[in-house]
């Protein structure tokens, strides 16, 4: 199943009551694995959880920890990128030449790299001593 795919299907498990907006995302290790991860909302705004956050949980929860690719899909006019919370939360998972691909369920894609997704994302190295 390719990434696409996975997204696609997982998003359709989305818990989005309040805003109806679903949104799936796919993640790809350097070892193949594949991860998965829908919204799910709460009453309790801004209690839920974004999609790509989901997936990166189920990642971690499986003992991986690198993103090699990430495919993320809403039905949308226009693909939409993850939220700033979630591009860091990629970022400190990732290089900056992951490519994260954005779509629409028309099939509408764009693809950027992580370091144009997050320009100057906060980094260990910020946390060094001089």
């Amino acid at each position: 199943m390719s990434l696409e795919e996975a997204a696609r299907s997982v998003r359709e498990n989305a818990y989005a009551p309040y805003s109806h907006f679903k949104v799936g995302a796919a993640l790809r290790t350097p070892s193949g694995q594949v991860f998965l991860g829908c919204n799910v909302e709460n009453v309790a705004y801004p209690e839920g959880t974004c999609a790509e956050a989901g997936a990166i949980a189920a990642m971690i929860a499986a003992g991986e920890s690198q993103i090699a690719e990430v495919y993320v899909i809403a039905d949308s006019p226009e693909p939409v990128s993850p939220c700033g919370g979630c591009r860091q939360k990629l970022a400190e998972f990732s290089t900056g030449d992951m490519p994260v691909t954005m779509a629409t369920l028309d099939g509408a894609e764009t693809t950027v790299n992580m370091r144009d997704l997050l320009p100057g994302a906060f980094a260990t190295s910020h946390m060094k001593a001089s």
